[in-house]
């Protein structure tokens, strides 16, 4: 019979610990190896040889879904990766117009919140756009305030999605000049880049793989855009440490705070910046002309009532976006004020808003320190880190 002594025991036990590190070790090892072995690549060797002659892409795909902090409601916002990528390519891509000089962002750039920073953009052959180019970056989050909110588009509010506002974009012979969009989308699945991310963002299996290859390309294009959300603001920060948008907020200046209740009074009632993510009145008559050259809303509807009628703006990042209204005519945050300050016209249309009780057109009639204030406050609203994303950029290598 064997004898064990208290050593020889200790001796074993510290054996068997060392034999217990060394699985536990090796099986860490292996788990972490095979975690790192499972990261999904988007492409496969050959295709991500062939995209990045041309593109620069992660070979894993990015996210362009939205997660909104608590005090704009804590939702989810889902954006299918592979065709938001697609759409980024499309968005960039200057063979979207006729003569491949211009492209969706040759008017919404992201150093401009998505907007172009000329009252009047420059269509494919040089000449000028109607209207201002609206930013696409002014809100927390762009598919929850047109998707979800159901809020229609261009300053005329002609359409109702950003597919149908690509396809009239592209079409427009004015901006892009692209009339046969079926034609358009054919030629580009020749090119060997798109063959790859079509079929990664419309795989055989797909729901959506039957869909012609004009309105997969306005769909992706979709995707891109509705991804975009600007939340990472001074004035969020501020909200989420209050829990309110009212109360005076820590990280605001005294001024920053008086132009908040001065915009919370006299502003917000339009340009809400809330959880509620349309707008209160989506379209108004706000003065500025007493005759208006460019007509607006009528031209659509044809109605008396919506003559000098235009869209009602978000203004994350306002401060990046001059110059203001559908027209451009205000270069300047103080010009704007200045017009709501003493400058509302008496059209017939004017929205009931901007009337006094009397029917007569409102005046803010503010002070030089308040105009001040109501400018640095609307200068809190500027997020330039969720623009500045690398999946928001220019995919194509100079």
């Amino acid at each position: 019979m064997f004898s064990f002594s208290h050593q020889n025991i200790f001796i074993v036990m510290k054996i068997k610990y060392i034999l217990f590190l060394a699985l536990f070790g090796f099986s860490l090892t292996s788990c972490i190896k095979d975690e790192v072995d499972t990261i999904t690549k988007a492409y496969t060797d050959e295709e991500y040889t062939v995209l990045t002659k041309t593109l620069d892409l992660p070979v894993e795909a990015n996210e362009y879904s939205l997660e909104l902090p608590p005090h704009l409601g804590s939702s989810r916002v889902n954006s299918n990766k592979h065709q938001a990528t697609l759409g980024r390519v499309l968005f960039y891509d200057k063979k979207l117009s006729k003569n491949e000089t211009t492209s969706c962002a040759s008017c919404h750039s992201p150093k401009k919140a998505f907007a172009d920073g000329k009252a009047f953009s420059e269509g494919f052959e040089g000449k000028e756009t109607k209207r201002n180019s609206l930013a696409l970056g002014a809100f927390p989050s762009f598919n929850a305030y047109y998707g979800f909110g159901g809020t229609r588009m261009f300053w005329d509010e002609r359409a109702a999605t950003v597919a149908e506002q690509s396809k009239l974009t592209i079409k427009d012979p004015v901006e892009m000049g692209n009339h046969n969009l079926d034609e358009l989308a054919d030629q580009l699945l020749q090119i060997d880049y798109y063959k790859i991310l079509f079929e990664k963002a419309y795989p055989p299996n797909n729901f959506n793989s039957q869909l012609s290859n004009k309105d997969k390309m306005l769909q992706a294009i979709d995707a891109f855009v509705s991804s975009i959300g600007c939340f990472n603001t001074r004035f969020d920060e501020g909200w989420a440490s209050k829990g309110n948008a009212q109360s005076d907020f820590s990280n605001f200046t005294a001024q920053e705070n008086r132009g908040k209740l001065l915009f919370n009074q006299n502003c917000a009632a339009c340009h809400n910046l809330g959880p509620g993510f349309s707008t209160t009145i989506t379209s108004a008559n706000n003065g500025l002309d007493l005759i208006y050259d460019d007509k607006g809303r009528f031209e659509v509807t044809h109605l008396e009532i919506d003559k000098g009628v235009f869209k009602v703006p978000m203004l994350r990042n306002v401060a990046l976006t001059a110059p203001y209204m559908h027209d451009g005519r205000f270069e300047t945050l103080e010009e704007v004020i200045e017009h709501y300050n003493s400058g509302v016209k008496n059209h017939p249309n004017l929205h009931p808003r901007l009337r006094d009780p009397l029917g007569n057109p409102k005046h803010l009639n503010l002070n030089q320190e308040d105009k001040d204030a109501l400018v640095a406050f609307l200068h809190t609203l500027t997020d330039t880190e969720s623009i500045a994303q690398i999946k928001y950029t220019d995919p194509f290598k100079k």
